[in-house]
């Protein structure tokens, strides 16, 4: 059977990364099992000396979306936790992989700055970094998500209890 993914898509310091770790943890739980394709991670196979230009988004997203199909085709249940600040990036994904969904992890960006612990934002406002998006680049929000979850509001396992709840009722899995 053909595996799914779940595109888990914010600013940075969003909550992504949290909410993907408990996402994975509740779904062992549940007996299935998942790949995390996480952007930092690929980053330092891709694009190991990232610049993080348009066209070296461009790259790394496209190919991004190729392994995500490649391991939904072959039965491997992907969750894509990545900012992806274009939309064409995650309309790619949505468009190659027949069973997606996308979760948009809201959440304003002056918490996202409060939150910053690898210190993006500090760097975009001090001039050393060129390509953040919310400050420098353009952070397209999703246009039709399948969940949308507000993590300056909610704790991380609501946000994920949420979720779990939209892969329930698209048939993702069983009693999340």
């Amino acid at each position: 059977m053909e595996g799914w993914a779940v595109w888990v898509t914010g600013l940075p310091s969003s909550g992504k990364s949290v909410i993907t770790r408990l996402l994975l943890e509740r779904l062992k739980e549940l007996g299935v099992w998942a790949q995390v394709l996480e952007s930092d991670e690929l980053r330092k196979v891709i694009t190991p000396l990232p610049n993080y230009s348009e066209e070296e988004r461009d790259y790394f997203y496209t190919v991004m979306v190729y392994v995500g199909k490649l391991l939904t085709q072959n039965g491997v249940n992907v969750i894509f936790d990545a900012t992806a600040n274009r939309r064409r990036y995650r309309e790619a994904a949505r468009s190659e992989i027949p069973r997606f969904i996308e979760v948009y992890v809201k959440c304003s960006l002056e918490v996202c700055m409060k939150r910053d612990v690898k210190g993006i934002y500090r760097k975009a406002l001090r001039g050393d970094a060129s390509n953040v998006p919310g400050v420098q680049s353009l952070y397209e929000e999703p246009l039709n998500p399948e969940a949308v979850v507000e993590s300056d509001m909610l704790s991380p396992e609501e946000c994920t209890r949420r979720v779990l709840e939209v892969l329930t009722r698209y048939g993702f899995i069983k009693g999340g």
